[in-house]
């Protein structure tokens, strides 16, 4: 699985321990940035990443700012791409599982850095279902 990753300066730190994380569970990834502190605009590292998925060159994207709530909407823009903003493990596995989500968005500012590595954990271990009725809703949302 090849993942793409891409954070603003409100959540580059979590991308930081994220990136560590990808790399000790050898996970095949690129990063897109931001690569400091410095302030910049969640909407381009949200774009590369979902652009990335759209065209099939990643599986999946992984976007943190500073609550998840913008490279949420930014991404979702992106035909093709359905992003979910968790925070919570119930919610990693249940977007996976119902909503086949292909992007992850956190909140550098809110979910802690354990926690953050769990989530992304059950996400990117989950497999969506394949259900009926989740594949009917998921089909409804292309349209």
């Amino acid at each position: 699985m090849k993942v793409v990753v891409g954070a603003d300066h409100g959540g580059f730190e979590l991308k930081q321990k994220i990136i560590a994380f990808l790399e000790e569970k050898h996970v095949d990834f690129h990063d897109f940035g931001t690569y400091s502190m410095e302030s910049c605009d969640y909407n381009d590292a949200a774009v590369q990443v979902a652009e990335a998925v759209r065209k099939g060159e990643a599986d999946r994207g992984i976007l943190i700012c500073g609550t998840g709530i913008g490279m949420s909407i930014q991404a979702n823009k992106v035909k093709g791409v359905r992003a979910a903003l968790v925070h919570d493990l119930f919610s990693a596995k249940a977007t996976r599982l119902h909503n086949d989500s292909n992007v992850l968005t956190m909140g550098g500012r809110i979910v802690g850095d354990e926690i953050a590595k769990a989530i992304v954990d059950v996400w990117l271990n989950t497999e969506f279902s394949n259900e009926e009725r989740h594949l009917r809703r998921v089909n409804k949302l292309e349209k």
